[in-house]
C-alpha cells in the first residue's frame, strides 16, 4: 500500500499557521492531521471547526480531522461543513448504534470515516466496527499532548490489525524516521507526525525519511 505522511498541525507554530501549512505542503506532505481535543476525553483543549474552515482555505491537501472529544456525534456536521475530508472518532467515546449511523452519514457525503483506539484499548473493542470504517487510527501515545515518546507495544497490535483489516491503518504519536520503518513493516500505511516534521531543519527530508523508512 502507498505510504502517506500526515504532518500533525498540533506541533505547528500557530502564530503563522498558514505559512506552516504551506511549508509542509510544498515539502511533499500527503495530507494534514488535525487533532481536535475538548479537555474532557483528553486533558487538553485545541481547536474547533472555525480553525478547520480557515485551514481549508489555505491548502488543497486532504484534511484528516481526528476528534479526541466526547459525544463526537454532536459536532460531525460542523466539521463536515468546515471542509474535512476524513473524520476519525474514538471507539472509547461512541456507542455501536451511533457509530453505525455516523458511518452511513459520512460515507454518503463522500467523507472517509475512521475509528481510533488508545494504546490500552484492545483490538477486540473495534472488531465489530471494521466493516463500517475506511481506516483505523492506532494511537501510539496516550492522547492529549504532542511530543510524547512512542509506545513500542502498539507494534504487535498493528500487525494483528493488518491480519484482520484490508483498509488503511494510520498511526499517531511519537512517529519519526527511526520508528516509521517498524510501523510500515507491521502494516501501517498512514503515518502522522508532529514535532519531528515541524521541528525539522529540513522538512522535506523529514517527510521523506518517514515515507521511505521501510
Amino acid at each position: 500500500m502507498q505510504i502517506r505522511v500526515a504532518p500533525s498541525i498540533l506541533s505547528a507554530d500557530f502564530s503563522c499557521l498558514g505559512r506552516e501549512i504551506k511549508k509542509v505542503e510544498l515539502a511533499g506532505a500527503d495530507m494534514l492531521h488535525i487533532d481536535v481535543m475538548d479537555g474532557h476525553f483528553v486533558p487538553n483543549i485545541t481547536i474547533g471547526p472555525a480553525v478547520v474552515k480557515y485551514i481549508r482555505r489555505v491548502t488543497r491537501l486532504p484534511l484528516d480531522v481526528h476528534l479526541m472529544i466526547k459525544q463526537p456525534e454532536k459536532f460531525i456536521d460542523a466539521f463536515v461543513k468546515a471542509g474535512s475530508d476524513m473524520i476519525t472518532v474514538h471507539i472509547e467515546t461512541i456507542s455501536s448504534p451511533k457509530l453505525r449511523a455516523m458511518s452511513y452519514e459520512l460515507r454518503a457525503k463522500g467523507i472517509r470515516f475512521g475509528i481510533s483506539l488508545n494504546p490500552a484499548t484492545a483490538l477486540a473493542k473495534i472488531k465489530n466496527a471494521l466493516n463500517l470504517v475506511d481506516f483505523v487510527l492506532v494511537m501510539s501515545v496516550n492522547p492529549g499532548f504532542s511530543g510524547q515518546e512512542f509506545i513500542p507495544s502498539v507494534i504487535p497490535k498493528i500487525k494483528k490489525l493488518r491480519s484482520m483489516f484490508d483498509g488503511d491503518i494510520a498511526v499517531d504519536g511519537g512517529v519519526n524516521d527511526q520508528v516509521a520503518g517498524k510501523l510500515i513493516r507491521a502494516g501501517a500505511n498512514i503515518l502522522a507526525s508532529g514535532s519531528y516534521i515541524f521541528g525539522a531543519k529540513n522538512v522535506r527530508s523529514a517527510i521523506e525519511g518517514i515515507r521511505n523508512a521501510k
